[in-house]
C-alpha cells in the first residue's frame, strides 16, 4: 500500500493559457517547503499534486502539516494508491479505511473517474465498492444523503486512489505570482492577519517593524519576531526589517503638537517603508489598518499617511471589524502571540486626545518644524534584518 498526500489546487484551475506558470510556482513552493523535512517525490498531474515519501526517513505527517499551509492548495488528504482494478480498489478501501469504517455508523462511496478508459462509470464503481464495504462492515449502513463517512475513490491516469474526506488547506494563490510587498508588522493582532491575507493572494512579503528602545523592551521585539516566524510558515520564508524610530518620536514630542504624535509618526513610517521598498524591490506597502478602528485609522488619517509616498498602500483589513480580525488571527495561529502584554512603539508618548480627523495642511505645517530627511536617514542607519 502506497501512502501519499493528495492535494488539490484552488483558483489555479480558473487560469487560462498561463496556468502552467502558476502550477510550476506551486510545485516549486511545495518542494522548497518539504526540503527541510526529508526527501519526497512531488508530481503534478491532472490538476492534482501528489506527494510521496522517497525514503523511509521522510516524515509524511510533518509534510502534511507543512504543505497544508502552502498558499495555492485548497484541500489536502492522506491517500493510498493501487492499480486501476475494481477488486484492487475494493481491497484497498477495506484495509486503508478499516478503522474509519469500523467507527462510522453510516457511509457512502463517491468516485471521480478522470481516466475515461476505465471500464466502469463513476456510479458503477461507487455501487460496486459500496456493496463490498457494506458486506465487510455490517454494522455500518449505507446513507447516500447524510453519511458519517464518505469513502472517496479517484481513478486517475497513473493509478487509483482511496481516501476519506479531504481537509481544507491554505487556499489562495501560490506565493510569488503577485509581486512583492512590505508589511508594516507591529506586535498587535491586525498586521499579521493583513500579511497572511495579502500573501494568500500570491504576494511575496518582507516585514518592517519599528521599535522605540529603550522606551519599548526586547520582549516586545521578540514577540514581533515570533509573529514573523509564524507568518513564514505560510509564506515560505520572511525577512523582517527592524528600524528604530526612538529619535523621531522624541523630536515630534519636543517640537510638535501632542495630539499629532501618531499622525506624524505614521508619515515617517510610510517614508521609511517606501525607502525599504525601493531597496528590496517591493512594489507596495501593506498595513493592518481597519477604517475607524482607532483614532489614526480615519480616512483623514490614512490620507495623511498616503500623502508622503508614491507607492500603493494596501489595507486588506480596511472593511473588517475587530471580531472578524480576531477570528482570522486565531485561525492562522498568531492570536496568542499578539496578545502578549508587551507594548509597541505607538504607545510611546501616546497623546491623551489624539487627532481624529487631521487636516493635511495643518499636519504639514507641524511637520515643517522637523528635519524630516535627516530623521529618516538616521532611522535607516539603524536597520537590522532577521531572516525566518
Amino acid at each position: 500500500m502506497n501512502d501519499l498526500l493528495l492535494c488539490k489546487p484552488g483558483e489555479i484551475f480558473l487560469k487560462g493559457l498561463n496556468k502552467h506558470y502558476f502550477e510550476e510556482r506551486l510545485v516549486a513552493n511545495v518542494k522548497r517547503r518539504l526540503k527541510p523535512i526529508g526527501h519526497f517525490r512531488v508530481t503534478y498531474l491532472q490538476s492534482a499534486l501528489y506527494i510521496e515519501a522517497a525514503d523511509d526517513a521522510a516524515d509524511l505527517d510533518a509534510a502534511y502539516d507543512a504543505v497544508r499551509k502552502v498558499f495555492g492548495i485548497a484541500t489536502i488528504t492522506r491517500a493510498a494508491a493501487c492499480e486501476k482494478d475494481k477488486d484492487a480498489i475494493t481491497a484497498l478501501a477495506k484495509t486503508y479505511l478499516h478503522d474509519a469504517m469500523t467507527a462510522a455508523r453510516s457511509f457512502k462511496v463517491e468516485t471521480k473517474r478522470s481516466d475515461k478508459r476505465f471500464p466502469m462509470t463513476s456510479i458503477e464503481l461507487s455501487q460496486y465498492v459500496g456493496g463490498e464495504l457494506a458486506e465487510a462492515f455490517p454494522n455500518t449502513v449505507v446513507d447516500v444523503h447524510d453519511p458519517e463517512l464518505t469513502v472517496r475513490l479517484e481513478v486517475r491516469e497513473q493509478a487509483a486512489y482511496v481516501h476519506a474526506q479531504a481537509v481544507e488547506a491554505a487556499g489562495g494563490m501560490p506565493v510569488g505570482t503577485a509581486g512583492k510587498g512590505m508589511l508594516l508588522l507591529s506586535g498587535g493582532i491586525d498586521s499579521p492577519v493583513a500579511g497572511h491575507m495579502i500573501a494568500k493572494r500570491g504576494m511575496v512579503l518582507e516585514g518592517l517593524h519599528f521599535h522605540s528602545y529603550p522606551y519599548t523592551n526586547m520582549q516586545a521585539r521578540e514577540k514581533v519576531e515570533e509573529l514573523a516566524r509564524i507568518l513564514s510558515e505560510y509564506t515560505g520564508g520572511l525577512t523582517l526589517n527592524v528600524v528604530s524610530v526612538t529619535h523621531i518620536q522624541e523630536e515630534i514630542h519636543r517640537h510638535c503638537p501632542e495630539e499629532m504624535m501618531i499622525t506624524l509618526l505614521r508619515r515617517f513610517m510610510m517614508r521609511i517603508a517606501e525607502r525599504l521598498c525601493k531597496a528590496t524591490g517591493a512594489q507596495c506597502i501593506v498595513t493592518g489598518e481597519s477604517l475607524g478602528q482607532v483614532a489614526s485609522q480615519t480616512i483623514e488619517g490614512m490620507t495623511s499617511s498616503n500623502a508622503v509616498v508614491s507607492l500603493p498602500v494596501l489595507r486588506p483589513l480596511v472593511g473588517f471589524d475587530k471580531t472578524e480580525i480576531v477570528e482570522r488571527s486565531r485561525a492562522i495561529g498568531t492570536f496568542e502571540t499578539s496578545i502578549r502584554p508587551f507594548e509597541d512603539c505607538c504607545t510611546v508618548f501616546l497623546p491623551k486626545h489624539p487627532l481624529i480627523r487631521p487636516k493635511l495642511s495643518d499636519v504639514e505645517a507641524a511637520e515643517s518644524k522637523l528635519d524630516v530627511e535627516a530623521l529618516v536617514e538616521e532611522a535607516m542607519a539603524s536597520l537590522e534584518k532577521v531572516r525566518f
